[in-house]
């Protein structure tokens, strides 16, 4: 039996749609917070089941019967160490062969603000006693082409990451990953995986990518992290997704966001999605 928490999210889907390409739907449990939004997975035989993070009395009808889990990362920022720990408790209760988590590129290292609580999180998951491997996923890049629209509107796409390097690759790529760690056969058991996508690019480099593709002018605004902090807020997203996307980009100046091991494309056994690709794929719908 596989558990995919946070099956109802972007990651969760794609995990399971790929994962139903191996196993049986009777063998796939899909632990989502809102069952209703589920529904369609159900009708195609998956097992949903009602699971909250942050209601641990949840998680043991869940994991019932689990050999394997996929903790995806919480996405609710300053609770997520709790949260997971909670799923952990409840993972080792069900007596799981196997716990991966979805936690971000160099961990251990990174100037990403958000990397802390996945510090923290890999320091418990080693602490469990559940047998546990990391996929350390880079950047999406969906997390860029989601502001192609506004780049579009503006000419201009905005950011403070300077000439720093972007080792991003597709959402779906990461689920890829994830799929081929749960349903391999050699034991993955304490194993960490960098992942990140083939190429890096520079938000430059993508702002030229868009007019290329769109055949309007758009041009990098780089800005002062304050600034493009209060250009988010003006925007209207909130004050921690503002201050997180800030924050991310001016680490991607300094490298957080680069890698080039490569381990993804390996790991899933084809070349990662291209930029370009997901760039047509945005301007398309």
């Amino acid at each position: 039996m596989f558990v995919i928490t946070g099956a109802s999210g972007q990651l969760g889907r794609l995990v399971i749609e790929q994962l139903l390409e191996k196993v049986p739907a009777a063998q796939i449990i899909a632990a989502v917070r809102s069952p209703e939004k589920a529904a369609d997975l159900a009708a195609r035989g998956v097992q949903v089941r009602q699971a909250d993070y942050s209601q641990p009395a949840t998680l043991d009808a869940a994991f019932a019967g689990a050999e394997k889990i996929l903790l995806i990362s919480s996405s609710e920022v300053g609770q997520r160490v709790g949260q997971h720990q909670a799923v952990m408790a409840a993972a080792k209760r069900a007596g799981a062969g196997l716990l991966a988590y979805t936690s971000v590129l160099h961990a251990d290292t990174s100037l990403l603000g958000l990397a802390e609580e996945h510090r923290q999180t890999e320091i418990a998951l080693a602490a469990c006693g559940v047998p546990a491997v990391i996929l350390r996923n880079g950047w999406y890049h969906e997390n860029y082409t989601a502001a192609i629209p506004g780049a579009l509107a503006h000419g201009a796409h905005f950011g403070c990451a300077g000439e720093g390097r972007i080792s991003s690759a597709a959402r779906t790529d990461y689920a890829a990953a994830a799929v081929a760690v749960l349903t391999a056969n050699d034991d993955q058991a304490g194993k960490v995986y960098e992942l990140a996508g083939d190429s890096a690019y520079t938000l430059s480099e993508f702002a030229a990518q868009v007019t290329r593709q769109s055949g309007k002018h758009v041009v990098y605004s780089d800005l002062p992290e304050a600034d493009f902090k209060a250009a988010l807020l003006q925007a209207g997203l909130p004050e921690f997704l503002a201050q997180l996307l800030a924050n991310s980009d001016a680490a991607a100046a300094k490298g957080a966001l680069f890698d080039q091991g490569q381990q993804l494309s390996k790991l899933i056994g084809r070349s990662t999605t291209l930029l370009a690709a997901s760039i047509a794929q945005a301007l398309a719908t």
